[in-house]
């Protein structure tokens, strides 16, 4: 990769992106002083303060009973995007922001995440569990520190449960948890729900990792590869999501094709039926080495997150990271 870009992701202006670049791109130790510093300056310097500085004293954002409908400015939105940017888990404030997640939004009895609170045990409602709020909450859970908490172990058994990945069946499953919403049960796995399981499981460290959750990888890997990530399983030759093409940074409950091989060189995935997205990734990077926000949800969130058609240094990390894993660099 050109020493420009390298020195350009090394900025201490996006200390997120400074401490990723030393520890995931260029394999620096995490003992090392120029990461610690990096990782340090992260709640201090940039995106993670200026939302904190927002943050109710509860921990949520505006109204509290709010925290996914309104989108992307809730609760909800913001542990995601302090995930993505690896605010400190010793942090109280970011604490706070998962205790009162925990709190409202989690299912009692099986462990998933609602969209929406019980009025009675003001916990999560059960009719208002949803497989890509509870895998974006469980990725954010884990990498703020909360793996060890019993109620985030009990999160990862529902999405090893429940979580699907039919490709396509005569009949969808039965059972409460599959009697609510056709988008996201019906015949066909839910792509997001699908890619947001994925992207919380990858997240517990190898060495964490259950039989089950082992098993459950396994499958919601084998449903994208059948994909080649992006087609149409039943027809390779026409794209099943176009959006997926069009890169972007935080993603929310979205995701796309470099979010995606960005989970699958994680886990250390090598497969052909990944080499046509591999290529795409390769081939939006421009002259300069830069690959550039195509998707925003700028003016929709608290804080901006770089800019739409701007060079994106989120964007370039991720792609360098996929094509130094596939070889391609």
């Amino acid at each position: 990769m050109a020493d420009k870009v390298l020195d350009w992701l090394l900025e201490e202006e996006n200390p997120s992106v400074r401490y990723l670049t030393l520890s995931s791109l260029m394999d620096r130790s995490e003992d090392e002083a120029e990461v610690m510093g990096a990782k340090e300056a992260i709640m201090t310097i940039g995106v993670v303060p200026a939302l904190l500085d927002l943050q109710n004293e509860d921990g949520s954002w505006g109204k509290p009973e709010r925290f996914y409908t309104d989108k992307y400015r809730g609760t909800v939105w913001n542990l995601v995007i302090l995930a993505e940017m690896r605010a400190d888990p010793k942090n109280e404030r970011v604490k706070k922001a998962c205790e009162f997640i925990l709190s409202c939004s989690q299912e009692f009895e099986q462990g998933g995440f609602s969209y929406t609170q019980s009025a009675k045990t003001k916990t999560g409602l059960p009719s208002g569990v949803i497989p890509c709020l509870t895998g974006n909450m469980v990725y954010s859970l884990i990498r703020l520190g909360f793996i060890e908490d019993s109620r985030v172990q009990r999160a990862i058994d529902w999405i090893c449960s429940y979580q699907r990945a039919d490709d396509g069946i005569e009949e969808p499953p039965s059972g409460k948890v599959y009697e609510r919403y056709e988008a996201c049960w019906g015949r066909h796995s839910c792509h997001l729900g699908v890619a947001k399981a994925l992207k919380a499981l990858a997240a517990i460290p190898d060495d964490r990792r259950s039989k089950s959750v082992r098993e459950k990888i396994e499958q919601l890997v084998e449903y994208f590869l059948i994909h080649h990530i992006y087609k149409k399983s039943h027809d390779l030759e026409k794209v099943a999501k176009p959006g997926w093409l069009r890169f972007g940074f935080p993603l929310m409950y979205q995701t796309d094709l470099l979010e995606l091989l960005e989970i699958f060189a994680e886990l250390g995935i090598k497969d052909p039926r990944l080499e046509d997205a591999i290529r795409i990734v390769a081939n939006k990077r421009n002259n300069e080495g830069f690959w550039k926000m195509q998707n925003s949800f700028n003016d929709k969130m608290l804080v901006a997150v770089e800019e739409k058609g701007k060079p994106s240094k989120w964007l370039t990390l991720r792609a360098l990271k996929i094509l130094k894993f596939y070889d391609e660099l």
